[in-house]
């Protein structure tokens, strides 16, 4: 009678657990489309640069957290991405080298390229595993950068080139706006919900290889790999095609960001964005498309906001006028928090999630 009760309290609790789940979850999407109508342009930007970021860590969190594949290269495939997008959808009335393409042709022939490109390298990325393939896609970024900076008919060099609006569907993403229940609809309120679409398309993707056999034996491969060749895990062929897949994602979020920040420099695909990628792994939770989620919010969204609120912060000021600028104290906190989260949450953001959960009234004896 006691196991009775004990399993029904279970039911009870998961029930609620369960529910209360699909509650927050549609007032998430609620609130998330219904953003566009009451935030300044300044808050949809960061928002969509968010957006961009996490369906970016999605990409890297296949291979270095589900796969144990480091990859310090990350950036170079956003790189193809947002300038494959510029020269295929380019007119070339600019003087730089444009297919002039359809937009939306141009896009997903971007992802393509992007994908192309960790192909060709993907030889390389199922041989090598840990430090000696972080060192070989090191190389990526410096080959990436000669490129960005010298190839001028193509990138533009060191000024960038134009990014040509989306059309899609005959609705132009660019700054004309269109009237929406007495709110104007400029280029950051429509790319908002296409941002929206592409995250919970590549979330959903995502967490569907990882809860299918491809997951399964991806998490074998990182938890001992000859343990995974020896059961038939075919060991080097996932290894390149996770890193192909990864390259994909980031060529999207660099399609993405082109297209938020209207105009592509070499300077922003530099090693930096690599190691911010890395953060954002750690700092989520490895592994987890929800944890990719949540630590690429935490690492882009950091450095806009102290950007807004300087004036009102100690330490923080404008660059050039003294003191700490934004972009460095963002460095500093997002830096500690990596060393928090490896000492004291290994699991990441996400292991703070699933401890609520655990804890959560009707589950009997799981306080302890």
């Amino acid at each position: 009678m006691s196991d009775t009760r004990t399993r029904a309290g279970r039911s009870r609790g998961h029930a609620l657990v369960t529910s209360g789940r699909t509650y927050l979850w549609a007032a998430g999407a609620v609130l998330l489309l219904a953003l566009p109508f009451y935030l300044d342009r300044f808050w949809l930007q960061a928002g969509l640069f968010a957006m961009a970021a996490a369906i970016g860590a999605i990409g890297i969190n296949l291979l270095t957290g589900a796969t144990g594949q480091l990859s310090m290269g990350h950036a170079f495939f956003l790189a193809v991405g947002a300038y494959g997008y510029c020269a295929l959808a380019g007119d070339g009335e600019d003087g730089l080298t444009g297919l002039g393409l359809p937009t939306w042709l141009a896009a997903a022939l971007a992802v393509a390229v992007a994908g192309l490109a960790g192909g060709l390298f993907s030889p390389i990325a199922g041989r090598l595993h840990g430090a000696y393939l972080g060192i070989a896609t090191l190389a990526l970024i410096f080959i990436g950068q000669h490129v960005l900076f010298n190839a001028h008919d193509l990138t533009g060099g060191s000024n960038g080139r134009d990014v040509p609006p989306l059309d899609l569907f005959g609705l132009t993403f660019d700054e004309h706006e269109v009237v929406v229940a007495a709110v104007p609809f400029g280029s950051a309120e429509k790319l908002w919900y296409a941002g929206l679409v592409l995250l919970l398309g590549c979330g959903l993707f995502a967490r569907g290889v990882l809860r299918g056999r491809p997951g399964r034996a991806m998490n074998a491969i990182r938890d001992h790999k000859v343990a995974a060749g020896v059961i038939g895990v075919p060991v080097a062929r996932y290894r390149a095609g996770v890193f192909v897949l990864s390259s994909m994602y980031a060529g999207l979020a660099g399609v993405l960001l082109a297209l938020v920040f209207q105009r592509t420099v070499p300077d922003y695909f530099g090693m930096t964005l690599s190691l911010e990628y890395l953060a954002m792994i750690v700092i989520g939770g490895l592994g987890s498309v929800a944890g990719a989620v949540a630590g690429a919010a935490l690492v882009s969204l950091l450095p806009q906001l102290l950007s807004r609120y300087s004036d009102a912060l100690p330490l923080v000021s404008a660059p050039g006028t003294g003191g700490i600028s934004p972009g460095e104290a963002s460095r500093y906190l997002y830096g500690a928090a990596v060393v928090a989260v490896v000492l004291f949450l290994p699991g990441g953001l996400v292991r703070l999630a699933a401890r609520r959960d655990t804890a959560s009234p009707g589950t009997p004896g799981e306080e302890a």
